[in-house]
């Protein structure tokens, strides 16, 4: 199945390891990617036979102008894949496909994978549980859900990547002014109940709708806490055989089958209530994890996520395709913002460290080990150090930046 053509969409820099596994396995691989990226992404320019630049505007590209733009490259070649490497291209793609008719997810499966408003009605259709939402939209609808729902609400944008533009509401007079300020913006949002508990994530492989892979793990602290009040950034696998570990593999299966997704990598999150124990669906994405998730799976199992991902588009419905025997060991990821420009991890010097984040005040690291209790230990430990070694606090954006 070589010889295939590869258009791969990446508004940020990422999917390096995509990039070269297509290349690998012999396909022509072409790059559309944001001009504010030129001369500043370090590409794997060995696996990439063109590169083409879109206009961006803090990496946001003009719908319109780039189907015109893949159109015009239409005329002299043919794309047998389009491929969306990050999150905010997800939707983009999707609209290429359909204007260019070339397989893959079209954009109502899509906007179930990147609209948290569709994801979680169509959740709810199928029996899945999700916290009481509302769309900002009506009203009236809106004031009724904040009568019957207690508070405190989680106010998020429909379609932003990870804990980007959310807001935290406790009072409903608070909730008034904030979506007076947003305008005729409102109704690219929702109003979610605030579920205090334990987030975790299911990272999948999906092939002609069959799961073949799939990984739980749980964060230290919920994201959108990192993000809204700081903190170190971690997660590690669960014990496999744990509860929490087949439940949520259950609940993972449950979200594939409901959302339709055919083919691919998914990263999905739920929330396991600190009130009644249950599981909740938060979200999901076609996609493979951010932060360096793809990291912390292949460490515990071998697997590359974005590499698998390569290989299953290319096989694409019409040959076979298994995913390696994944190893069965334990990892943990942590990632902090660092006071220093280049910190300095060498003094975290256990064998069980295998990968190291190299990035501008930043530090990180990954541990892995067959045993369980030896990698919480270590996380445990690992985030003490680093908060008194590195950690920084920024304020949150209300922009992605990565």
């Amino acid at each position: 199945m070589g010889l295939m053509t590869f258009l791969c969409l990446a508004g940020y820099e990422k999917g390096h390891e995509f990039l070269r596994e297509c290349k690998r396995q012999g396909c022509t691989v072409l790059l559309l990617t944001s001009l504010s990226l030129q001369n500043k992404a370090q590409w794997p320019m060995e696996s990439i036979d063109e590169i083409f630049y879109m206009p961006d505007k803090q990496h946001e590209w003009d719908r319109g102008d780039t189907i015109r733009a893949v159109s015009y490259l239409a005329r002299t070649r043919i794309f047998d894949r389009i491929v969306a490497l990050d999150d905010f291209d997800v939707e983009l793609a999707a609209a290429l496909r359909e204007h260019l008719r070339v397989p893959g997810m079209g954009e109502t499966t899509a906007h179930y994978f990147r609209d948290k408003l569709a994801m979680r009605m169509k959740a709810a259709e199928a029996g899945i549980a999700v916290p009481e939402f509302v769309h900002i939209l009506n009203h009236d609808q809106v004031r009724e859900y904040l009568e019957r729902v207690p508070g405190p609400w989680v106010l998020k944008p429909r379609s932003m990547a990870g804990a980007i533009g959310i807001k935290k509401v406790h009072r409903a007079d608070e909730l008034w002014p904030i979506l007076e300020a947003l305008g005729d913006q409102q109704s690219h949002y929702l109003l979610e109940r605030f579920v205090p508990g334990d987030i975790f994530h299911v990272d999948t492989i999906v092939y002609e709708k069959e799961i073949l892979f799939a990984i739980a793990s749980g964060y230290g602290r919920p994201p959108m806490e990192v993000s809204h009040e700081g903190g170190i950034f971690t997660t590690r696998v669960l014990g496999r055989e744990s509860e929490d570990a087949r439940r949520l593999i259950v609940e993972n299966a449950s979200v594939m089958a409901a959302l339709g997704m055919l083919r691919g990598i998914s990263h999905t999150e739920f929330i396991k209530a600190h009130g009644d124990g249950r599981i909740y669906f938060l979200e999901t994405s076609a996609r493979v994890g951010g932060a360096h998730i793809v990291e912390l799976v292949e460490a515990a199992t071998g697997l590359n996520l974005w590499a698998e991902w390569a290989k299953l588009e290319i096989a694409g419905g019409k040959s076979v395709y298994r995913p390696p025997e994944p190893r069965r060991d334990y990892a943990a990821l942590m990632i902090s913002l660092a006071r220093q420009e280049r910190p300095d991890t060498s003094a975290y010097n256990d064998p069980e460290v295998v990968w190291r984040l190299d990035q501008e005040h930043h530090a990180g690291l990954i541990v892995r080990s067959p045993d369980e209790r030896r990698v919480r230990d270590l996380l445990d430990s690992y985030t003490q150090r680093f908060r008194e070694d590195f950690y920084a606090y920024a304020p949150p954006k209300d922009k992605p930046s990565h």
